[in-house]
This record gives structure tokens, sequence and C-alpha cells, in this order.
């Protein structure tokens, strides 16, 4: 099992997810939720919510939304920001216990593309979305992002002979909007829009104290030996040249459309 489809390994990153991952997806939950604007007692769901970056804003809107995860680690955290208009549950994106139609906007920021089965999480959200609702979702262009882009350039520097771990299936397929268009549309959508948004992870250099914080859930990291994880460290700490932050653009696609 890849560390990104156990919950075991997500619910020992909830501790520290919110600092790390949280502000940074959150830009693209925004981005999102501009593209639908759902409003006071419209019913939301965020899929694969983590820590709700997309939950906890939509929830400032005034909707009512349910976020589910597959980790408790993640749905307790959610839970503990405490506001009124957001429930947390722990569930399986790829087979939702929730009625057909029952959502006025469903989404899923950086989470479906993570399933095994993710066109099967595709279908989940296009059933319990409401005709004439909208369903989006937010996805990396190949090569992903944040930490996991930055992790995969050094190892490509440092070490051309090993092999990088696979991507995410869905990561790969959905990089070409074309393609990324028809999936929705396959998925029980129409009227697909693909809009292109980067903005930059900013690294807080200090943070790679803690490596295992940074990148414990990438494949790429857990390919390393212990002298290849230090060389990777001090790589990343050359790339600053003495900064606090080390910026690393990512480029997310977030499809919108309507069921």
């Amino acid at each position: 099992m890849r560390g990104y489809e156990d919950p075991a390994r997500w619910d020992a990153a909830a501790a520290h997810y919110g600092t790390t991952a949280h502000p940074f997806t959150a830009r693209y939950a925004a981005a999102a939720l501009a593209r639908v604007a759902p409003g006071p007692g419209q019913r939301v769901l965020d899929v694969a919510a983590g820590t709700g970056a997309l939950a906890l804003t939509a929830a400032r809107t005034g909707a009512e939304v349910l976020a589910i995860d597959f980790s408790p680690g993640m749905v307790a955290r959610i839970a503990a920001a405490g506001l009124p208009n957001v429930a947390a549950r722990v569930m399986d994106g790829q087979a939702l216990t929730l009625p057909d139609g029952a959502f006025d906007a469903v989404f899923s920021i950086f989470g479906v593309i993570l399933f095994p089965d993710w066109r099967k999480g595709l279908a989940e959200m296009a059933r319990v979305t409401r005709p004439g609702g909208h369903g989006a979702v937010a996805t990396w262009q190949r090569g992903g992002a944040a930490t996991f882009l930055l992790l995969r350039e050094v190892r490509r520097r440092l070490f051309p002979q090993i092999e990088l771990a696979a991507l995410p299936d869905a990561v790969t397929v959905l990089s070409d909007p074309a393609v990324f268009a028809g999936e929705l549309v396959a998925a029980g959508y129409r009227d697909p829009c693909i809009n292109v948004v980067t903005h930059d992870y900013a690294l807080d250099v200090a943070a790679l104290a803690d490596p295992e914080a940074l990148f414990g859930l990438s494949q790429d990291w857990a390919g390393l030996d212990e002298a290849q994880k230090a060389q990777c460290i001090a790589e990343m700490r050359r790339m600053a040249e003495g900064r606090p932050v080390l910026p690393v653009p990512s480029t997310a696609l977030i499809g919108v459309a309507r069921r």
C-alpha cells in the first residue's frame, strides 16, 4: 500500500498537516470556491477534506458543510474547529454513504486524485450533486507540488540513477486539461471548465530540521537511505541561499462542472 492510501499515515500526519499543508492548499480551495460561489444555506460536500482547507473556508460563506475523509485524525481536526455549520465524518470517498443529489456543490481539493479508484470517486461526487449543482476538483499538474515537487527535483539532480516513485495515476492522467474535462463528463458532469492556478509553496527552511514532517508521506523520501536523505536536505538549504523561505512554484488544475 502506498503511503497516501493508508489512513494511519494520514492520521500520523494530521498533527502537523495543518501547519505544513493546510495554509497552502487553502489558496487553491479559495480559487475553487470563487468559481462556484456557494451561498448561505447551500449544501456543500468536501470529499477527502484533510484538515478542512475547503470545508472551513466554505463555512464562512454561510453554507452548510459536510466534510468527509477516510482518516479519523483529519476528521478530528476539522471537528475541533467547532464551527456550527460544519459536520465532519469518517467516510470512504469511493463509496459515499450519502443519498443521490443531496448537495448543491461537491468539492475535492487534491483528495480524489489520490484514491486507488479515482474514477469511482469522481462518479460518487457526481452522484451526490443535485441536478444543476456544481462539482469542483483540484489536481496537480505532472510532477506534483510543494514539498513533493521540490523533493523530486532535488532527487533528479543528486541521484539521476535512482528511479522516482510513480505519481498517483490521476495526477498523471488529469494533467492534460482536455483529458481532465473528459473525465468529468464521463463521471456524470457537464460543461466542464478547467482553470490553471499557480502559487508558491513557501517552505520554511527552519522546518528542514524535521524532514519527516515535510516529506514523510512521499514514496520518493521513503526510497532513500539516511545518507541520501541528508544530502537532499543539504541541497535544499543550499538552494535557499541563506533565505528563511524557499519558494516552490506549484501549478494546479481546477476543474469545475455542472451536474
